[in-house]
């Protein structure tokens, strides 16, 4: 099994040089008290001596038992062992460290790296000293007061250690203190509750006894808190706390109360048990007689059974008198006495049940005060405290000392507590709750009863109803037909439990499961879950140095079809991450990869994942495969053509490239080779603004992706071909048609259907309906969800289209910022030399020509020659911030090539914006006739393709030109 424990190291100073100056058999004789007294010191607070190794003990705290303690009885038990020594005069010196190990039978009961640190611990330590290990201290830090060290240089470990000195160990204080002092979150009816409860004691003069049932952490002390600050004033209150070890403990509540009613234990609890229920019984009834009386007993779980009798004894037979008998227990009370409050008319308990989800995030807030904490790590601790107060206090405890940026891990504190429940169970229970654990928070009976050992199966059932009793488990609704399902009471449950089964163990449970759903189970994520499971297995076998390479690639197979199955439902996040998992449990040159490697590029690309994308691209390179190498190179030329952006790329072999990979993919029957041939070839033409090939090309993809069942690419082709009917010769009135007819087609496909409710946005601004674009230009959003953080960056480009239209040119700018500083942040230069150039164009209408320079100059840098939309339109803005310069031979040439080069594209409104840059170059050249010449065309062209917003300031200009 594998556990967190505790490990204690001891040894004696000096032993040689005692062995040389003192005789043999006193020697013997002192040597034999130490060994005794340090062996009755560990046993005392509960732990085991695993063995003398000549003057050392060697000791361990959590074996067989795990205790929520056992890092405090470790330390506890240090100090009384410092205290013998020095009584026996003799010096030693203690190590202490807290950690994972593998536990067993035989001469060792525990191994592990923390067994080491202990060692190391001691040998550092000085004589009369403990160090403890960081992980210990944080187990015991509100008990014991100590000081850092020095980074210790231990031997065997790579790193620096970080040990605490031991200065002080209060034998009182909780290892973790309680926040009791903050304001109650929720549990408002269950005060009302207990308040109720005591009014009727209290009105009535009888004895109540009142039961308070919750599960470590969950808030049981502080509702008590609550309740007592409310009655103080109406009785008094006496307090007992049940011990969970130590000497004595039968009857330390008794004890606890009498000293508060002034009396000697010994005069009540000195004589049978009868005796001493009798006599505390008529000694609380006394104290009642003149007001009533709260007896406040805490931990009763760990009561001794003697004392429950003692608790029941009062409730049963006391009459006449207001004691109200508040006992707070965790559920394991019922363990021990199933019958606790039965049959009693004068008793009641209450469930405490986890606080909901806003609770959790008040508590939060109660306890951050001045501390400020990020959305993110609050929502994981909400998420992960699930409704515990401990919980979601320890966690911001740790947020505190160790800061805000790291991965939300379980406080040692609360493992601590988790292991030490599941250690109190039987061991057929603890298989089936460790058996269950395997398949997840949420597991199904049968798969227990397929994981279990063949003994244990057929009590299976009945041990599931004694976790649901028990608090740990509870029923939830099955997504097997026939079958049982069960959730755990919290993840951390969950987690305590299936990390003490062995690696080895997992391993195979892991296969078993997976093997077992799908026997059982059709899912939709079938793959997705199966896959998850084998990869567990085949990680785990790894772990431990038993690679298993046929475990490996079914684990592959599955979470490869998952991953491509979450591209054809538009979930990139997910697509991404299946992939990633899939790829890396298969070495690279494994042909299995090639299926694989293309539709992972074409995510990370769609992520600005550029530096993983140029490595996908390397591998398929390198690739012996011809087929891999084909889709090599075609997305090395995309990568420099769309994505990385060298301003010296060259698309030249390109058609040659495309028919060569082409021909490959014919021969092995590709389609989606076929139709990444195709996509690549449309970029091409879309970048040269010939749109009417690209539209041809991007329907070749479009058709080659359905044969092949690859919905993404099907899609990303229809995005294509959306957005290519506002840059091609289409009249606006035919695109929107077109464009609606579109979204029937397409009514089951969001991410493509809100392109093309964003591109009609666009289109019904450029045709001066701007209400309608408006209600529109949302639909965007939804890219930002599933994760396509490039082809999001359109939202920001359509807003800025809308508000241009709209005559809202400070919302252009600002959106046109926006899409340029978010383009920048990814690394992508696909987009950002539009961007730049659409910013200095804005930039330079409002009169704002150094940030145009500056946006012209970063499009420069982020283009290439086969960019035709950003040459033409960068030298247009050239062209105007030149001529306001008075630099006019160079602005009339550049005026001129950006007109010329524009009547060789598709593109419209390229025609339209070249002949405005152009018409206000020659008129600051005084060529004013050419320009009016130039806004007149601009008015036919706009008003012959339906561009209202584009006719009628073409029209306004003109006619300041007039």
């Amino acid at each position: 099994m594998r556990k967190v424990v505790t490990i204690l190291f001891c040894d004696v100073v000096g032993s040689t040089a005692l062995g040389e100056r003192v005789d043999p058999e006193p020697l013997r004789r002192l040597m034999g008290s130490y060994y005794e007294q340090m062996r009755a010191i560990v046993e005392r607070h509960g732990g085991t001596v695993e063995k003398f190794i000549g003057d050392a003990v060697m000791a361990v705290f959590g074996v067989p038992q795990a205790h929520e303690d056992d890092a405090l009885r470790a330390v506890r038990a240090s100090a009384e062992m410092q205290a013998a020594a020095v009584m026996l005069e003799l010096g030693i010196r203690i190590g202490i460290n807290t950690g994972e190990v593998v536990t067993g039978e035989g001469e060792t009961l525990v191994t592990g790296d923390a067994v080491n640190v202990a060692a190391r611990l001691e040998q550092a330590a000085a004589p009369g000293e403990t160090l403890i290990g960081s992980e210990t201290r944080g187990l015991v830090r509100d008990a014991v007061e100590t000081e850092k060290t020095e980074p210790l240089e231990l031997k065997g470990k790579a790193e620096s250690l970080q040990a605490h000195r031991v200065l002080v160990v209060d034998p009182d204080a909780p290892s973790v203190a309680r926040r009791l002092d903050r304001p109650m979150v929720g549990r408002v009816r269950e005060l009302e509750r207990l308040l109720g409860d005591f009014e009727h004691s209290a009105n009535d003069r009888a004895c109540h006894m009142f039961t308070l049932l919750g599960a470590a952490g969950v808030g049981k002390s502080r509702l008590v808190r609550a309740f007592v600050d409310a009655v103080a004033d109406k009785g008094r209150v006496l307090r007992g706390r049940c011990l969970h070890y130590g000497e004595g403990i039968t009857y330390w509540p008794v004890v606890e109360v009498l000293i508060q009613l002034g009396h000697e234990p010994e005069s009540i609890i000195g004589g049978s048990p009868a005796e001493a229920q009798l006599a505390f019984r008529k000694l609380l009834e006394e104290a009642a007689n003149d007001e009533p009386v709260v007896v406040y007993f805490d931990d009763l779980q760990w009561a001794e059974p003697t004392f429950l009798d003692l608790v029941e004894h009062i409730a049963d037979w006391s009459r006449g008198a207001p004691i109200f008998l508040l006992c707070a227990a965790r559920p394991e009370l019922l363990d021990l006495r199933p019958t606790w409050g039965g049959g009693k008319l004068n008793a009641s308990s209450l469930l405490l049940e986890s606080l909901s989800a806003d609770e959790s995030s008040e508590l939060v807030d109660h306890l951050l005060q001045q501390f400020e904490l990020n959305a993110t790590m609050r929502t994981r601790i909400v998420e992960a405290a699930e409704g515990n107060p401990l919980f979601v206090e320890e966690m911001i405890a740790m947020v505190r000392e160790d800061g805000i940026d790291q991965e939300m891990v379980v406080p040692p504190t609360i493992h601590a507590l988790l292991q030490a429940r599941l250690d109190r169970l039987g061991g057929d229970e603890r298989t089936v709750i460790e058996r269950g654990s395997v398949e997840g928070k949420i597991f199904h009976r049968g798969a227990v009863l397929e994981l279990a050992p063949e003994p244990v199966r057929p009590a299976v059932g009945t041990h599931l109803l004694a976790l649901v009793r028990k608090e740990l488990i509870r029923p939830e609704q099955t997504t097997v037909p026939g079958d049982d399902a069960f959730r755990f009471r919290h993840l951390l449950i969950r987690d305590a439990a299936y990390e003490s089964v062995p690696k080895e163990t997992r391993a195979i449970l892991h296969e078993q499961f997976a093997a077992w759903l799908d026997a059982h189970v059709h899912l939709v994520e079938q793959d997705e879950i199966a896959g998850y499971h084998l990869e567990q297995a085949a990680r785990y076998r790894e772990e431990i140095g038993s690679p298993d390479p046929a475990v490996a690639e079914q684990a592959f197979r599955r979470l490869a079809t998952a991953g491509q199955a979450a591209l054809n439902r538009s979930d990139w996040n997910a697509a991404r991450s299946l992939m990633r998992r899939a790829l890396a449990l298969i070495p690279e040159g494994d042909p299995a990869r090639v299926d694989v490697l293309p539709d992972y590029y074409f995510a990370l690309t769609e992520s600005a994942e550029w530096d993983e994308a140029r490595a996908t691209v390397s591998e398929l390179q390198g690739s012996a495969d011809g087929r891999a190498q084909a889709y090599g190179a075609m997305f090395a030329m995309e990568l420099e053509m769309t994505h990385v952006r060298s301003p010296t790329f060259s698309s030249t072999g390109l058609d040659e490239m495309v028919a060569s990979a082409t021909e490959q993919f014919e021969r092995a029957g590709d389609a989606k080779g076929l139709a990444y041939a195709s996509r690549l070839v449309a970029f091409e033409r879309w970048a040269s603004l010939h749109i009417a090939e690209a539209i041809e090309r991007f329907e070749a993809a479009a058709a080659n992706a359905a044969r092949a069942g690859a919905h993404y690419l099907e899609d990303d082709a229809g995005v294509r071909l959306a957005r290519s009917q506002l840059l091609g010769p289409i009249p606006i009135r035919d695109a929107i048609e077109r464009l609606e007819q579109l979204v029937q087609v397409y009514a089951e496909r969001p991410l493509l259907l809100a392109v093309i409710r964003a591109t009609l946005a666009r289109a019904f601004a450029t045709r001066g309906d701007i209400d309608a674009a408006r209600e529109l230009q949302h639909a965007e959003d939804v890219l930002h969800e599933a994760g396509m953080k490039v082809e999001a960056t359109s939202v920001y480009h359509t807003r800025a289209w809308v508000a241009g239209c709209a005559g809202d040119f400070d919302e252009e700018e600002r959106m046109l910022r926006m899409e340029v500083e978010t383009l920048e942040e990814m690394g992508d230069r696909a987009y950002l030399s539009t961007a730049s150039m659409l910013l200095g164009s804005c930039l330079a209408r409002r009169g704002k020509d150094g940030a145009a320079q500056k946006a012209l100059e970063r499009g420069r840098e982020t283009t290439h020659s086969g960019d035709f939309i950003d040459l033409v339109g960068l030298d247009a803005l050239e062209a105007v911030l030149r001529a306001r310069r008075g630099e006019l031979d160079e602005a009339q040439e550049l005026a001129g090539r950006a007109m010329a080069r524009a009547e060789e594209t598709d593109s419209v409104r390229l025609r339209l914006d070249t002949r405005w840059s152009a018409a206000e170059v020659f008129e600051l050249a005084g060529r004013g006739d050419e320009a009016k010449v130039l806004l007149k065309e601009s008015v036919e062209i706009a008003e012959r393709y339906g561009h209202v917003v584009a006719a009628e300031r073409a029209r306004e200009r003109l006619a300041a030109v007039l």
